[in-house]
C-alpha cells in the first residue's frame, strides 16, 4: 500500500528534483486535464535566471511526488511549505527589559525640525509669577 501524499495545486510553490538532486524552484501556474484520463498539463513558472514557463505532462500519481524520468533521467515535483514565522526575531535587549522589573519611563522631548515663527515663541514661553 503506498502513501497518499497531497497533490500539487495552482499557486503551490515547488521544488523540482532531477537526477535525484534539487534543481530549482517553481510556482504552479494552472493545471489543466490531458485528453487521457488520469493525466494533466502542469504549468510551471520556473523561479530561477533564465525564468521561465514550462509545462508538463504528468499523471495522478506524479502530480503527488512520485518519481518519473525524461529521457531517462529521474524527476520528482515535491510540494514546499513554508516554514512559519517565529516571534524569535525580537532583539535580545527587549527579552531581557521584560524579564527584569518595569523602570519609571521618562518623558521624551519633541524636538521639531522646522523654525519657529516669532508669534509661536511667545505662546510657548509663559513666565511665571
Amino acid at each position: 500500500m503506498s502513501l497518499q501524499r497531497e497533490a500539487i495545486a495552482p499557486n503551490d510553490i515547488v521544488l523540482v528534483h532531477i537526477d535525484n538532486k534539487p534543481a530549482f524552484f517553481a510556482r504552479v501556474e494552472r493545471i489543466d486535464p490531458d485528453y487521457k484520463r488520469s493525466w494533466w498539463h502542469v504549468k510551471l513558472f520556473v523561479i530561477a535566471l533564465p525564468m521561465q514557463v514550462i509545462t508538463w505532462i504528468i499523471d495522478d500519481e506524479q502530480i503527488r511526488g512520485a518519481d518519473f524520468t525524461m529521457d531517462g533521467v529521474p524527476v520528482r515535483i515535491e510540494k514546499v511549505t513554508p516554514p512559519v514565522e517565529t516571534s524569535a526575531q525580537e532583539p535580545e535587549a527587549e527579552i531581557s527589559r521584560q524579564t527584569t522589573p518595569q523602570e519609571p519611563q521618562k518623558q521624551a522631548r519633541i524636538l521639531s525640525l522646522t523654525p519657529k515663527l516669532p508669534s509661536e515663541v511667545s505662546e510657548s514661553f509663559t513666565p511665571a509669577g
